[in-house]
């Protein structure tokens, strides 16, 4: 059973996010390790695998990366723990604009403001890309759904190291 189908949800890359959390909340409740306490040991071993799997397919439905990933995981297109290079060029040199952009902020003179300016720019590239994503899922156009996945993730990891860094003019 995939995790869609343990959530009783339709296989796409949209999905009701109460209803996810609703169906969740039940399916702990029915499958806690606790209410299984005095069951036999086979019955506890099943409701404590039950459980896991249970918070792995909610840990990966409400993340929308994570649920990209499973998803074309599910079409045959499997990128976790992959090594393939992004082979976009403009998408490399806008990777390589980006960093400069976040070593030159050390040198602001006024660098919270250009850390709020550089984050809007960055988060609406992430919008865009994830407007992308949700069509090319829909589409059902993988190999472009898998690029934006994997653009997703610099942007994410760009994002983070923005934020540590916004963190840092703080602890001096």
């Amino acid at each position: 059973m995939n995790h869609f189908e343990l959530f009783g949800l339709v296989e796409g890359f949209e999905l009701d996010t109460r209803q996810l959390a609703d169906t969740y909340r039940q399916l702990q409740t029915q499958f806690h390790p606790d209410r299984f306490a005095t069951a036999p040991e086979r019955e506890q071993l099943v409701a404590v695998q039950r459980a896991a799997q249970i918070n792995d397919a909610f840990t990966t439905l409400k993340a929308p990366l994570r649920r990209a990933e499973y998803l074309l995981s599910l079409r045959g297109t499997e990128l976790r723990g992959e090594q393939q290079t992004l082979q976009d060029t403009p998408f490399l040199m806008q990777q390589l604009e980006w960093r400069e952009r976040l070593a030159d902020l050390k040198g602001e003179p006024e660098p919270e403001r250009a850390i709020k300016d550089f984050r809007h720019e960055i988060r609406h590239d992430h919008q865009l890309l994830m407007q992308r994503l949700t069509q090319d899922l829909a589409a059902g156009n993988d190999v472009s759904a898998a690029d934006c996945v994997r653009k997703l993730k610099f942007v994410d990891k760009l994002l983070e190291e923005l934020e540590r860094f916004e963190d840092s003019l703080f602890e001096s």
